[in-house]
């Protein structure tokens, strides 16, 4: 478990944090030469964010405006400066959000999380994520290529075509969904076929729960797991610490409370919040959606980056109430008019054929004030009556979770 990349991933906390925050100004000053980047950031002087404290202060971007923005003024949102024929390969994801690869090499940044699942120079990767139109196959091949590694680019589906590949090449690592890893190990034990030589995988793009982890551990098959999105690449991998997941290198990783931009308290879960330091295509407070917690302490396989659990769910819980659209911004804001309250749940059910809402809240000190002031702040924020109910300190789960939808 000392096996290591490179001495990036071991260095001392404060010496990556340096290194990251001495960059961040020029990723701040290329990002702004984007027009959309211009206006987000209008007024901010580059050279002066230099610290967490002072990125918190910037706005986020959510990836779920990308869409509209992307379509308002193509193909980008005007948030990359040079055009699209500087870039290597031009993809497109649901929503439609269009996303453009670099011409460097491991442009997404995967080489590491390959390596920490056990690939290396030399072995044989059978890829199964898809090649068309979407990133998702590039990003593992070209990450399996920066590692040294011959990649069948199979993509997924076709089982008795794979099966030919893997008695040719007989490859060790598979990268892919951890479903349809199951699926091929299935069609091939039925079939009779041989695809022992997959010794071990990189899978993404859906749950991976440890009794699937173990099923394919007993298979004989070591799979981790890596969460990333076709914006960013690689975010975060599995190592074998199993501890969570080690944040990439080259990224500033923020967890914000949802529907803000606002730091959590450590160990608290929120919305995952991303900064690249790519000059090409910078990306300033990413908001992607998705929610994790960070782990205290040092993994135990020597990587000294911020460590989170994973993904643990998504952070947009917009609802609608009696035909109106409740948001977690709205119940940020309650909770920003009434510094005395901790964690917030607005719990939506059904009561007497009618939606019904209740904000529960945390505080130290309960008081019909109190109770008062919140049941006003709600309506006026919200334009809907509901309840409140005022309860202790820690009572609320620590998931992230802002608004439950119960009916």
């Amino acid at each position: 478990m000392t096996d290591h990349y490179d001495a990036l991933e071991t260095r001392d906390p404060a010496e990556r944090e340096a290194a990251l925050f001495a960059r961040l100004p020029e990723a701040l000053r290329k990002a702004m030469a984007a027009p959309a980047y211009a206006n987000l950031l209008r007024g901010i002087d580059p050279a002066s964010i230099t610290s967490r404290e002072a990125l918190a202060g910037l706005p986020v971007l959510r990836k779920s405006e990308l869409p509209a923005l992307h379509k308002a003024a193509p193909p980008f949102g005007g948030f990359v400066a040079d055009t699209p024929g500087s870039f290597a390969r031009l993809f497109t994801s649901p929503g439609p959000i269009f996303e453009p690869e670099g011409r460097q090499a491991d442009p997404w940044r995967g080489a590491r999380a390959l390596f920490a699942a056990g690939f290396r120079e030399g072995d044989v990767v059978l890829n199964t994520f898809s090649y068309h139109l979407t990133p998702g196959g590039f990003i593992f091949d070209a990450s399996a290529r920066a590692l040294g590694c011959a990649v069948i680019p199979a993509g997924p589906g076709n089982t008795e075509q794979q099966f030919e590949l893997i008695e040719a090449y007989r490859p060790v690592g598979y990268s892919g969904t951890p479903d349809f890893l199951k699926i091929l190990l299935d069609a091939a034990a039925t079939a009779g076929r041989d695809v022992s030589s997959i010794k071990r995988a990189l899978v993404s793009g859906a749950a991976f729960p440890k009794s699937l982890q173990e099923e394919m551990k007993s298979r004989g098959v070591e799979a981790y797991q890596a969460f990333g999105t076709a914006d960013l690449g690689l975010i975060a991998f599995e190592t074998a610490a199993r501890e969570g997941m080690t944040v990439n290198e080259d990224l500033i990783l923020e967890i914000v409370k949802p529907g803000t931009g606002d730091l959590v308290a450590p160990g608290d879960v929120g919305e995952i919040v991303v900064t690249s330091l790519d000059a090409h295509h910078p990306w300033i407070r990413l908001a992607l959606g998705d929610l994790t917690a960070a782990l205290p302490g040092a993994s135990r396989c020597g990587r000294t980056n911020m460590r989170i659990k994973g993904w643990m769910g998504r952070a947009d819980q917009t609802t609608k109430v009696k035909g109106m659209f409740v948001r977690p911004e709205q119940i940020a804001e309650i909770g920003r008019r009434h510094p005395e309250l901790g964690r917030l749940r607005l719990v939506v059910t059904r009561a007497g054929e009618a939606d019904a809402m209740t904000l529960r809240a945390e505080c130290a000190s309960a008081s019909d004030a109190l109770l008062s002031e919140v049941a006003a702040t709600l309506r006026a924020v919200t334009k809907l009556g509901g309840t409140v109910e005022l309860v202790g300190t820690g009572s609320l789960p620590n998931d992230g979770k802002v608004i439950a939808d119960e009916r």
